[in-house]
């Protein structure tokens, strides 16, 4: 079975930039799983995945604009230190989780820490940077009908939530 729209990949993968480690899932143990086509993935390593098999060794070098984008100089802001969990701690150059409107959360990077408010870099960590990903496929299987209905995959066996 190939990796193709509404197919869910399950896949081991270590990221490195610039020749440095970022993360790999054989450090959390065990593989991610994600439905095909449902923008869960960044979109060169979904390109990269696609029409491939179980059993399937590649790396893939994915640039910015198929990553976390360009860098945006301007893509700051100046939070109120009450929508940090931890704003007592923050130091500038920490990465810190930022609530949004919506319900979402963003990963954030500490520019300056005032009494009241927080200067934070909205970009992403990886933003303007080239990723290269070692993978490896464990499996590919069909979506279940309640993954399809959710938009996303219910881990390696489709079993239950992971939220």
């Amino acid at each position: 079975m190939k990796v193709e729209e509404n197919k869910v990949v399950v896949f081991h993968y270590t990221v490195n930039e610039g020749g440095e480690k970022v993360e790999s899932s054989h450090d959390r143990g065990e593989p991610l799983a994600f439905l095909v086509g449902k923008g869960a993935l960044i979109p060169g390593l979904e390109k990269a995945l696609t029409g491939r098999e179980a059993g399937a060794t590649f790396s893939v070098d994915v640039a910015p604009s198929e990553a976390y984008g360009e860098r945006r100089d301007d893509f700051t802001q100046r939070v109120p230190k009450k929508y940090f969990r931890d704003a007592d701690h923050l130091k500038p150059g920490m990465l810190t989780v930022l609530s949004v409107s919506g319900g979402g959360q963003r990963q954030v990077t500490v520019q300056k820490v005032g009494s009241s408010v927080v200067d934070v870099d909205l970009n992403h960590p990886l933003a303007g940077k080239t990723l290269t990903f070692d993978v490896e496929i464990v499996d590919v299987r069909d979506a279940s009908p309640e993954e399809l209905a959710h938009g996303h995959a219910h881990g390696a066996a489709g079993h239950g939530h992971e939220h």
